[in-house]
């Protein structure tokens, strides 16, 4: 009644009534030494320095080394390699017809093929009609994807052998005209 008419009845039931963790945080707090923590300004040179450091600690991923090979991703990543060399080797031919038109033209390089032995001819066959007909057929292998077909694991299997088998076919066709 005393502590009703002081105003001290709302504070005495707010500490009867909170938890005892919550009472005891106060007097936690003052046994605990709190540590201190240093500050450094640093150059940007030397916290890339730090972060680099803390990088090398860390643990790699497991990477391709735990996974058993699948025709899924070697397929696309054969699919990829295909497209950069094919691209690569289109982009150094336009690149040295521009630079020096008079060798790279149409007739040079025929009478330069010409002059070379069969089994030459049909290596640079097989060499450029491989990726091209690889990259072709897997590529509407993946547009197939892209629509919405062959995405179970059976279906992604079966139109991956399909393309193997008509890169296999369309190369030999190629390298035989």
């Amino acid at each position: 009644m005393m502590s009703a008419r002081i105003g001290l009845g709302s504070a005495t039931r707010r500490v009867a009534f909170a938890p005892v963790i919550g009472r005891n945080q106060t007097v936690l707090r003052t046994l605990i030494p709190k540590r201190g923590v240093q500050i450094q300004s640093l150059p940007p040179s030397a916290s890339e320095e730090i972060l680099n450091a803390q990088r090398l600690k860390r643990p790699s991923s497991p990477h391709f080394t735990i996974y058993q090979p699948q025709l899924t991703w070697l397929g696309s990543i054969a699919n990829r390699v295909t497209g950069g060399a094919l691209s690569a080797l289109l982009y150094g031919f336009s690149l040295a017809y521009l630079v020096a038109p008079d060798t790279f033209d149409s007739a040079h390089i025929v009478e330069f093929v010409a002059g070379l032995p069969d089994y030459v001819k049909y290596t640079g066959k097989v060499i450029l009609a491989a990726p091209f007909t690889f990259h072709f057929w897997n590529g509407l292998r993946h547009l197939s994807w892209d629509m919405g077909k062959f995405l179970s694991l059976k279906g992604a299997y079966r139109a991956g052998y399909a393309a193997l088998g008509a890169t296999a076919i369309s190369t030999v066709a190629l390298v035989l005209m």
